[in-house]
């Protein structure tokens, strides 16, 4: 990344491609290291208040097929070459009480951020979307009432460029 000053190489490696080589799946360990470092985030009273549900094209097409049905059109057109979609899910009461968690929202970006971190640590590619239907999404993944979908992500191994339709090539 060109930043304005020097900042940590893995914060000025990670970016969003949508690049993605959908012939290799996510190696286990490598999604448990993603999963890993969003445990890893700051949290409000350390409450971890986020969940994420993951399908796998390689180990589950027909849920990861249903899960690529909820993103808009647009993030279809690339992500369908992910090899995971993993929803991020903020959980809205602290556990220790029971009462709303106002930073429930807050708290789910930071392991979101943890998580896109360390893929591009990993060389991996993990694309955050706001382009998806939460509704269907949270219906998909059979969420309780009151938990918000607040992203899709799409995680995998980066292609080159060029697979991407001419008009992605330009934003890549």
């Amino acid at each position: 990344a060109a930043t304005g000053v020097p900042i940590d190489a893995a914060l000025a490696r990670r970016w969003s491609p949508r690049a993605l080589d959908p012939q290799r799946p996510l190696a286990r360990p490598a999604l448990r290291a993603l999963l890993e470092a969003a445990r890893w985030a700051p949290s409000c009273f350390g409450d971890q208040p986020w969940r994420y549900v993951c399908w796998d094209r390689h180990r589950d097409a027909d849920g990861f097929a249903a899960a690529l049905a909820t993103l808009s059109d647009g993030n279809r057109s690339w992500a369908r070459h992910a090899a995971v979609l993993a929803l991020a899910v903020a959980l809205p009461d602290f556990r220790h009480s029971g009462q709303p968690n106002r930073w429930a929202q807050y708290d789910t970006g930071a392991a979101s951020e943890n998580l896109c971190v360390q893929a591009a640590a990993l060389g991996l590619v993990a694309h955050q979307m706001g382009g998806f239907d939460a509704a269907a999404a949270a219906a998909l993944a059979g969420l309780p009432e009151r938990t918000t979908p607040m992203a899709m992500i799409a995680l995998g191994h980066p292609a080159p460029a060029d697979t991407l339709p001419e008009a992605q090539r330009a934003r890549e």
